[in-house]
This record gives C-alpha cells, sequence and structure tokens, in this order.
C-alpha cells in the first residue's frame, strides 16, 4: 500500500526524511462478501490472493471466475441462495459471470449505479482496516502485510456490530420481500 501523504515536524535546520518503498512487484488484493439477513448476525466472508507481477506476466487482480469460486464458497458455507449486489468493477459485470448467475438458479446480481462506493458496505470494510490494523504501519514484508490484514479482518469477523454498522454507513436497509417465508426461532 502507497503510505498517505502527512506534515511532519523537526528540529530547525533539519530536513525529516522517511524512507518507504512505494513501488513492488508484489501485490495482496482480498475480495470480501458481507452477508446480512434480518433476525441473524451478518457475516464477513473474505479470500485473500497473493500476486507476484513479473513484467507482462499474470494478471495483478482477481478474475471474474475468482469472484465465482468466492460466491460458490459463500454458498456452500450459508446453505442459501445469495442476492449479489455488486459494484461496476470491470471484473463484476463479466461475460463469464452472467453466464454462471443465468444457469444457477440459487445466485441473483444486482448491479449498483455507476459511481456509488457509498452503497457498497464493504467498502466500510475497506475503511475500517485501513484506519485500523493498517495505520500507521510499515510492512517488513509480504507475510507480514498479510498477516495484519488477516488479523483485522479476524477481528471484524467476531464483531457482528462493525459489520451493522456498514450496512448502517450505507443508509440501506434489510426488508423482509412478502413472498419470503418466515423462518421459526
Amino acid at each position: 500500500m502507497t503510505p498517505p501523504r502527512a506534515r511532519t515536524w523537526s528540529w530547525r535546520g533539519r530536513t525529516p526524511v522517511v524512507r518507504v518503498r512505494v513501488r513492488s512487484w508484489r501485490r495482496i488484493s482480498i475480495a470480501a462478501m458481507c452477508r446480512y439477513r434480518p433476525g441473524e448476525a451478518p457475516r464477513l466472508i473474505y479470500r485473500p490472493r497473493r500476486h507476484r507481477k513479473y513484467r507482462g506476466k499474470g494478471r495483478n487482480s482477481f478474475a471474474w471466475s475468482d469472484y465465482r469460486d468466492l460466491v460458490v464458497r459463500a454458498h456452500i458455507q450459508l446453505k442459501a441462495p445469495i442476492v449479489l449486489i455488486w459494484d461496476n468493477l470491470n471484473t463484476h459485470p463479466a461475460a463469464g459471470m452472467r453466464q454462471y448467475a443465468d444457469t444457477h438458479d440459487w445466485l441473483t446480481i444486482v448491479q449498483l449505479p455507476s459511481y456509488a462506493p457509498d452503497l457498497n458496505p464493504v467498502e466500510g470494510i475497506r475503511s475500517l482496516l485501513r484506519r485500523g490494523p493498517l495505520a500507521d504501519v510499515s510492512f517488513t514484508d509480504d507475510d507480514h502485510l498479510e498477516r495484519t490484514f488477516r488479523r483485522g479482518l479476524r477481528h471484524i469477523q467476531h464483531r457482528p456490530g462493525l459489520i451493522d454498522g456498514c450496512l448502517s454507513g450505507t443508509r440501506l436497509t434489510l426488508t423482509r420481500h412478502p413472498t419470503t417465508p418466515r423462518r421459526d426461532r
């Protein structure tokens, strides 16, 4: 992650120098999903992926098939139909993903408007990570970054109130569809 710009101080006549490795061919991506269901605690499901990009070789982000695999694992874990509400990341509306959703009746995809990050609860998760465990840390290597990411995501997973807060930050609400049967408690 590129460090943010900030102001600092030093003694008069001494220029402060902060050395930072800015560019690297290594990259870690995380795909995350928030599951909300009325009457149940929310869940966070995520999958990190480490990329080692070499010049001109390999993909340095998730492909549509990686997102498909995440959705399939979530479906297996939750044992329920899934309604995905996605932003317009270029791999989300890919033809392969649309074909997959069309052939599986347990998967419904709804696209958010073109630029609406404030409607995406996962943006709240990303914000919690950046302000929490990833803030003011100089990572020594890829493993240190991945361990910190996983620890931060586990922290959020075990606190459903934080995940609920990400949904309330979007100002969206959960409502039960009139045809959906009520589950007995």
